[in-house]
């Protein structure tokens, strides 16, 4: 009988990716909205290796720009724009975080996240709050998980029940 492997194989960049904030927004009136954080969340069993990229390298930088998260894990990572003048008003940039197995080369999954440089907080229309898009994605972080165990201990029920 064959020994049935507790992870799939996965496609090549069909694995989901977790960072929060979903969006950075830089404001040049602000110093302290300068330097920003993304958390990188693992929820899986197994270690993933990360690399930060971005479409403007000269206008940020990205603090351990690559790294690892253990398994049901986080990191932070610290991103600062070093580059506030007015002519990058408004411009959107972006970074791909790119995910991998510890032992392996190909990507398993990535997710952008956009970046802004808007002149002054002031201007900005009030948005979803980052408390609250934080706390829905852990809830929906919480419910993959849970639907990930309930589904590998329902494939073990069907395996014992055709066991018998």
């Amino acid at each position: 009988m064959q020994q049935q492997s507790r992870q799939p194989d996965l496609v090549e960049g069909s694995l989901p990716v977790f960072v929060f904030p979903t969006e950075l927004v830089f404001y040049a009136d602000e110093q302290a909205s300068h330097k920003q954080v993304l958390t990188l969340y693992n929820p899986y069993e197994f270690a993933l290796k990360f690399k930060v990229l971005c479409t403007a390298p000269n206008k940020y930088a990205v603090v351990d720009a690559t790294g690892a998260v253990k398994p049901q894990c986080c990191v932070d990572i610290v991103i600062r724009h070093r580059d506030v003048r007015a002519c990058h008003y408004g411009v959107i940039d972006k970074f791909r975080l790119q995910v991998s197995e510890q032992s392996q080369r190909k990507a398993l999954g990535r997710k952008e996240v956009m970046a802004t440089l808007l002149p002054s907080a002031a201007q900005e229309q009030p948005q979803v709050r980052p408390q609250e898009e934080e706390r829905r994605m852990k809830e929906q972080l919480a419910d993959r998980v849970f639907f990930e165990q309930t589904a590998f201990q329902t494939g073990l029920l069907t395996m014992v029940i055709l066991r018998t």
